[in-house]
């Protein structure tokens, strides 16, 4: 007899629908672990096949809710599908579960249990259906307080997403914070956050620069520091011209709005999945030489 119980524990173990559920318990006699594969092999497995293949492209959502915000990246394999209805609900979905819940990264993401089903079963589900590996990346939670402000600015949709933290609220300067920081795509908030093997790296290829240059000995320290200086206004957000306003600083902008910027999360879709060179060319000529 197939009991409520054991359906419950069915879908507990596989995330699959209660009708699948109950069909592959009755097309294993009551075996949970044989329906686990019945099921596996139905569906489920369809989506392990595909969890090895790069899912680069995809998009970054953030979602705020009073004084949290939750920024975090969702891919697919290709960006046709990243477009597509499907994608986009999940992509809402895992927002706002998300923003409800208390997580604060991608594995404790992964780890939420969403109408009985954890995330991750919810992208085997989405892989299985969509036809694409869909995986889950890059979770940050940012809390504030009442007094202080968040800015969020998408590009294109969300190809890139950008969350700002300010002192003060508000919201129109903080929103403009934001799309500087997705424009120029600063790496530091300031000087002090700069770590210092990113600082050594620099000064030493910028050593090798300024003596290739033939320039005297007494003269390359001042070149150097000279450089190095113009490296850190690159990459670090205050120090950068102002998207809106190059003739200012984004410092100085904030100053003159009586606020400063606390903290910035910047993501990009793709950014550090080594992506998978195709030479359609190569592959077709390769196929007409058998």
């Amino acid at each position: 007899m197939i009991t409520a119980q054991l359906v419950k524990e069915l879908r507990y173990r596989t995330g699959a629908g209660m009708l699948d559920c109950k069909k592959a318990l009755e097309a294993t006699n009551g075996d949970v672990s044989a329906a686990v594969d019945y099921l596996r092999e139905k569906g489920i497995a369809k989506a392990e096949k595909k969890s090895d293949r790069i899912a680069a492209e995809g998009l970054c959502n953030v979602v705020m809710n009073g004084n949290e915000a939750i920024v975090f990246e969702l891919n697919s394999e290709t960006d046709f599908v990243s477009k597509n209805e499907q994608f986009l609900n999940l992509l809402d979905q895992v927002g706002q579960s998300l923003i409800n819940s208390s997580v604060t990264n991608t594995e404790e993401a992964l780890a939420l249990e969403v109408n009985g089903k954890s995330v991750s079963i919810l992208l085997k589900e989405a892989t299985a259906t969509i036809g694409e590996n869909i995986t889950l990346r890059r979770v940050s939670r940012v809390t504030k307080t009442d007094a202080q402000g968040f800015g969020a600015y998408k590009h294109m949709g969300g190809r890139i997403v950008a969350l700002s933290l300010l002192e003060k609220a508000d919201e129109e300067t903080a929103k403009d914070v934001s799309m500087h920081v997705a424009a120029q795509k600063p790496q530091f908030l300031n000087r002090h956050q700069v770590d210092a093997e990113t600082l050594e790296h620099e000064r030493h290829i910028l050593t090798q620069q300024a003596l290739a240059e033939g320039k005297p000995a007494n003269i390359v320290e001042k070149m150097i520091e000279g450089r190095l200086n113009k490296f850190l206004k690159d990459i670090t957000l205050v120090d950068q011209p102002f998207v809106k306003d190059p003739d200012q600083t984004v410092a100085q902008y904030l100053t003159s709005k009586n606020n400063q910027v606390l903290s910035f999360v910047r993501l990009e879709v793709g950014e550090g999945i080594e992506k998978k060179q195709e030479d359609f060319a190569a592959e077709v000529m390769s196929q007409v030489r058998k």
